[in-house]
């Protein structure tokens, strides 16, 4: 089989929409800075953006939207419900879709499994949970704001626990979690295959100033197929059955990480990578009032 054209490939969700494979991070990008990166990315054929509102830079991704003069329908938006707003979903939406300056998204996601008390940020609601935005979520998709919902960060026991809650009714589109070969949640990803979720992967190139960039073995693939080590880091995880999204606010970098065609790893090489033993967490759940990691994504 010749190896695929990455930048033209999609994955179908379980609502039959097609998430490009690869699309544009935009966490922790400077202002100023995401409206160019986001017209660079458009313009070099990037075709998903992704976003929230925690980022606070929704209205500059909006921006760069506009800039880059690439139709509105040709473009694959997600962005997140932040967690102080879980009680106020309809709020969240509005206020997302507003900054961006369109009448839809394409995905919508649950940020975190986290429904934290906007009065007191170290404190959780003691009468509402995940489950309850949820249910609020689930109500959207008919609106026509959103095209498919979804969550983020959340663990097989949380998923679980979402699965059994009485008003469950839709299974999320998509997952988007933090996956790299330091931290490669074999059994997570089984277990969303399993259900018929997506995997997205946030932070896929393992955060700026990654230790994967120093990396002997990911160095030695690298100089073989006369690649980065971005590059080989998000073959790797296309070739896993992930979307990726990479952030970078460099227009060299964004259109570098969109050379992903015509070439692959080999099963050799893939399995190089997943058996590398360092484990590290770019985002953990230290910073927020209940715990969402459980360590059983291996």
């Amino acid at each position: 089989m010749a190896p695929k054209n990455w930048t033209k490939e999609t994955f179908t969700l379980n609502t039959g929409a097609k998430i490009p494979a690869i699309g544009l991070g935009t966490w922790q990008s400077k202002p100023n800075e995401v409206r160019e990166a986001v017209k660079a990315a458009l313009l070099a054929g990037y075709r998903h953006i992704d976003t929230a509102l925690a980022y606070g830079n929704e209205h500059e991704v909006g921006q760069g939207i506009k800039d880059s003069g690439v139709p509105r329908e040709k473009i694959f938006i997600t962005t997140k419900l932040d967690n102080p707003y879980h009680k106020r979903v309809e709020e969240g939406i509005n206020s997302s879709l507003k900054s961006l300056g369109v009448d839809y998204v394409d995905l919508y996601l649950m940020h975190w499994p986290s429904s934290t008390d906007p009065e007191d940020l170290k404190k959780h609601y003691p009468d509402w949970d995940f489950t309850d935005t949820w249910r609020e979520l689930q109500k959207l998709p008919e609106s026509g704001r959103v095209k498919n919902i979804g969550v983020s960060n959340f663990a097989i026991k949380n998923l679980e626990k979402l699965f059994a809650s009485k008003d469950f009714k839709t299974t999320p589109a998509v997952n988007q979690i933090e996956l790299h070969p330091n931290n490669p949640s074999p059994k997570l990803l089984d277990y969303l295959k399993e259900k018929g979720i997506h995997a997205t992967a946030y932070s896929c190139l393992g955060s700026t100033d990654s230790p994967l960039y120093k990396n002997e073995e990911l160095k030695k693939i690298a100089e073989k197929k006369g690649k980065s080590v971005q590059q080989v880091l998000l073959l790797w995880g296309l070739q896993r059955g992930t979307s990726v999204i990479p952030k970078s606010v460099t227009e060299s970098r964004i259109k570098a990480n969109f050379e992903v065609d015509g070439w692959e790893l080999t099963e050799e090489e893939q399995k190089a990578i997943s058996g590398l033993t360092e484990r590290f967490k770019v985002c953990g759940d230290d910073w927020l009032p209940v715990k969402v990691f459980f360590g059983d994504d291996e």
